[in-house]
């Protein structure tokens, strides 16, 4: 049940004050409407399926609307009841499919960041062979001393090793010989005795043998690094993509399942009321229904005609076998239903839609907000590696999402918003050509078409209220 906070911040102006029991008027969690009819409807040799299905043909054959969307649709059922039993006994089987997928998503969203991280070391490794390769580069002379720092270290193991550059120069006194490794700088294999002959002629032969193998040894380590870096990468790259589309795999499989949850839950709320009682074979569903026609349009504004059904339906489910291996139950009880009246633009039938959105399906956008956080703390790195792999990130348009409901709404939807979005870049707000403001003859006008349009939901309404009380043998006039 939404609040009156909650109502105005979707741009509900007065939350519906109504009698629920005799004499006492509550807050019903709903805006106020221009019309309000209650049927309730009790017969324990009937089935109260039937008062659901009469009203929805009825809305779309005799009442002529056309749209009419499922906003609620819970129940809660008594704890010793043989409804709760097989509902626990799907849930049990949803929830562990669920516990599979959802644990390796988990597991493969933290190698996502691995390979993220070793992409990152690649680039940093892979540019000072780069430049030490680009005789045109400013930072040639600096990545290729960095480079044989690097070959130094891990392949000659520094100072420790007498064979060693630093070895050498301690052990047999060729004093001269780091300063020279460090200070040549051959290109290819091929140029080291050249190089070398050119540039270190003044110093003895034995001395420039030793500096020639060092630099043959040092750059045949180069080159083979070089491509086997390369080819690491791509190998990488590709895996990079693999892994993001086995993750979107998985998320796109594991949608229904967590919606499947959310639906199969007992609703808390119900199950504390008095009339659930844990030994009767008792349940309680609630659905809500939101009908619309279009009824004209003033200044760019589009109305409609919304009714908006409520049920509340108290039941004993009875357990029948319909085939040998599945059982269903027939409601059978009293069901109270409350149709009321609106006359809502486009934009308030989506902000109603919104608020009661925000209400359900929580469990997923838990999951939703959690691996969101995750993907984007990634930042931009890992949108740069998807499309350099060839992934067609961030290209939805926001003409293909209009009209969509969200994530929440649907499991065919967009998990995450179809990682598009996840993994597009961060843009900032546009700004928008502020509306002009409406003149006063536009609000008339306005007020006028809502009115008509509500006028006209009331009678649609009442005519639902009097054939169903007719057809259903209760008093009317």
């Amino acid at each position: 049940m939404a609040t009156t906070a909650e109502l105005m911040k979707f741009g509900f102006k007065k939350e519906e004050l109504a009698e629920q029991t005799r004499g006492q008027y509550l807050n019903t969690g709903f805006p106020t409407p221009t019309r309000r009819y209650r049927l309730h409807y009790e017969g324990y040799n009937i089935s109260i399926e039937e008062p659901y299905f009469y009203i929805l043909h009825y809305l779309r054959y005799y009442s002529g609307f056309p749209h009419i969307d499922k906003i609620t649709d819970i129940f809660a059922a008594a704890e010793n009841s043989a409804f709760f039993g097989a509902n626990q006994q799907r849930l049990g089987m949803q929830q562990d499919k669920v516990s599979q997928f959802l644990a390796t998503i988990g597991k493969m969203v933290k190698e996502l960041f691995q390979l993220v991280r070793e992409l990152r070391i690649l680039d940093e490794r892979l540019s000072y062979y780069i430049d030490s390769y680009n005789e045109k580069s400013r930072s040639r002379e600096s990545a290729e001393i960095t480079l044989k720092g690097t070959w130094v270290d891990l392949v000659e193991q520094g100072a420790k090793n007498p064979a060693s550059v630093y070895g050498m120069a301690r052990e047999v006194q060729f004093t001269t010989l780091p300063d020279l490794f460090f200070s040549t700088h051959p290109l290819r294999q091929e140029d080291v005795d050249d190089v070398v002959d050119r540039e270190r002629g003044a110093f003895n032969r034995k001395v420039k043998e030793v500096l020639k193998r060092k630099l043959r040894t040092f750059l045949a380590w180069k080159e083979h690094t070089f491509d086997e870096l390369k080819n690491r990468r791509v190998f990488t790259l590709k895996y990079l993509r693999q892994h993001y589309e086995i993750i979107r795999m998985y998320i796109h499989w594991v949608k229904p399942y967590l919606r499947n949850i959310q639906r199969l839950q007992l609703d808390q709320s119900k199950t504390e009321t008095p009339d659930l009682l844990v030994a009767f074979e008792s349940s309680m569903i609630e659905v809500e229904l939101l009908a619309r026609k279009p009824a004209g349009s003033v200044k760019d504004t589009k109305l409609n005609q919304v009714l908006l059904l409520n049920y509340l339906f108290r039941t004993r489910p009875e357990m029948s076998y319909s085939q040998e291996y599945q059982r269903g139950p027939i409601h059978l009880g009293r069901v109270e239903i409350d149709i009321r009246c609106y006359g809502w633009t486009n934009e308030e039938i989506e902000n109603y839609k919104k608020m009661r959105e925000q209400e359900d399906f929580q469990l997923l956008g838990i999951i939703d907000s959690s691996v969101k956080a995750a993907m984007e703390s990634l930042g931009e790195e890992l949108m740069r590696y998807l499309r350099e792999a060839g992934e067609d990130i961030g290209t939805k348009t926001e003409q293909q999402t209009k009209g969509k409901s969200s994530s929440f709404a649907s499991p065919y939807t967009s998990v995450f918003k179809g990682f598009s979005e996840l993994f597009g870049k961060a843009k900032g707000p546009k700004r928008r050509p502020r509306p002009k403001k409406p003149s006063k003859t536009d609000l008339m006008k306005l007020d006028l078409a809502r009115s008509e349009a509500e006028a006209q939901t009331k009678a649609a309404a009442w005519t639902i209220y009097h054939h169903f009380k007719k057809h259903h043998g209760m008093l009317n006039w």
